[in-house]
């Protein structure tokens, strides 16, 4: 571990920002700064921790309000003077209750926080993968994912086979409200087969980086 915080920049300040991001959606949920301490005791507990400049402590965060960010992966950038906590959290990051720090938008007089258009796909998909993991640890009753569940993959996936099915038919007949919806029947039943699996959506997201990255790779010839 020791060997990993002196790869890090540290500077003057002894502090390098840290940015906070979705690791099921992508979304940058919050900006911070952290010091050895905070990375040392983040990466040993696999809680996000940060230094508070305006304390001048160490800030666990969600210590009091219960909203922690379990961090699944810290990364350094190129010149290794920021980091990146790709975290899993467990309430908002931000200290208004919304759900990432970045909700307003320049220039825009209400100030208030961005709708679903603007949040995209990646926020519905994290929410989408929290609600069937959740249905699927806890199995409440009459949850629709509970039953998948006790049905089992193979019913599941003969549901992705057939809601595959309508949505071609749905798009063929360009009849765009019927197409929307069992699109977003198949991303559901996808999503619960992908976790019955014991994947996550991140997993089907690294693949398909892996093969954007291949593509898209310098030519060294």
């Amino acid at each position: 571990m020791d060997e990993a915080l002196e790869r890090i920049e540290w500077g003057e300040t002894g502090l390098v920002p840290v940015i906070a991001q979705d690791v099921t959606s992508g979304d940058v949920l919050m900006l911070a700064y952290a010091d050895r301490e905070a990375l040392r005791r983040t990466l040993e507990r696999g809680e996000a921790h940060y230094h508070s400049r305006s304390r001048g402590e160490l800030w666990h965060k969600g210590a009091t309000s219960g909203n922690v960010q379990r961090v699944r992966e810290v990364r350094f950038d190129c010149d290794a003077d920021a980091l990146l906590y790709r975290v899993e959290p467990a309430g908002p990051a931000c200290h208004t209750g919304e759900r990432s720090c970045f909700f307003r938008v320049v220039g825009d007089p209400a100030e208030g926080a961005v709708d679903g258009d603007a949040i995209g796909i990646g926020t519905t998909m994290g929410l989408l993968q929290r609600v069937v993991d959740q249905r699927l640890r806890d199995l409440p009753e009459g949850s629709y994912v509970a039953r998948l569940h006790e049905r089992g993959a193979g019913y599941v996936g003969q549901k992705v086979i057939e809601e595959a099915g309508e949505t071609v038919v749905a798009a063929l007949q360009q009849d765009d409200e019927a197409f929307l919806g069992e699109a977003a029947d198949l991303l559901f039943h996808l999503t619960v087969l992908v976790a019955l699996r014991g994947r996550r959506l991140d997993d089907v997201a690294r693949v398909l980086e892996g093969r954007h990255r291949e593509r898209v790779a310098p030519d060294e010839g």
